[in-house]
């Protein structure tokens, strides 16, 4: 898979996917994230890639030449599958757009800045809007770097266990069950006793269990 994210602060993604598994899947040639910085196509000396917003109203707007311009190159290069806004009035982000997007070769992110795009950037290019909260950052590099863990995470090989992202909140449409390792005991707190039976069906009939209860309590609105 490669990732192509288009910022006008590169330098603030750069970190997370220096370590950890991130790491590990482009160590292993499984995944690729190039950055790109918005003002190499920007339209004058001074590097513009934003200006007042037509009818007035505070903020700045990003310009439509430069990311047209920048997107346009990059499609020139190679199909991509999807060219991503991360935006807060996107489509917030769940499991389900996280696997659709796994399977993907190619993909586009675009940070948003300032008050956000010019519309024609999203009526030229963009395929899906994503955002991935009910709030405003200062850009969207943090929610890029999201939106690629998300995604990197579940490409075969990258786990060490790769059952292990079958198994994580969201994929059955329920929030993970309590787990345990050693001591059995600490403080009086016990391991439940059917962790300890061998019993793999009694096991995995508790895990539900218990899954559809947390889920009850913590996330009725996904039951």
């Amino acid at each position: 898979m490669r990732i192509d994210i288009i910022s006008v602060l590169p330098e603030l993604m750069e970190s997370p996917f220096k370590t950890s598994i991130l790491r590990r899947a482009m160590d292993k040639g499984l995944a690729e994230v190039h950055f790109h910085h918005l003002r190499d196509w920007a339209i004058n000396k001074h590097r513009q890639i934003d200006d007042e917003p037509y009818g007035g109203g505070a903020g700045m707007v990003m310009m439509v030449e430069p990311l047209d311009n920048c997107i346009s190159e990059l499609k020139s290069q190679r199909t991509y599958d999807e060219v991503v806004y991360l935006t807060p009035d996107g489509v917030t982000l769940n499991q389900k757009i996280a696997n659709s997007f796994s399977i993907k070769n190619n993909l586009i992110f675009l940070c948003g800045h300032y008050k956000g795009i010019d519309q024609r950037v999203r009526e030229l290019h963009i395929t899906k809007e994503i955002s991935i909260g009910d709030y405003v950052l200062t850009g969207g590099e943090l929610a890029a770097c999201v939106l690629a863990d998300s995604i990197i995470r579940l490409i075969p090989g990258v786990l060490n266990d790769e059952q292990s992202a079958l198994t994580d909140s969201f994929q059955d449409d329920l929030l993970s069950p309590p787990i345990y390792t050693r001591p059995e005991n600490y403080k009086g707190l016990e391991v439940p006793k059917v962790l300890l039976s061998g019993n793999f069906a009694k096991i995995e009939e508790w895990r539900h269990d218990e899954a559809v209860r947390i889920t009850r309590e913590k996330r009725p609105d996904l039951l």
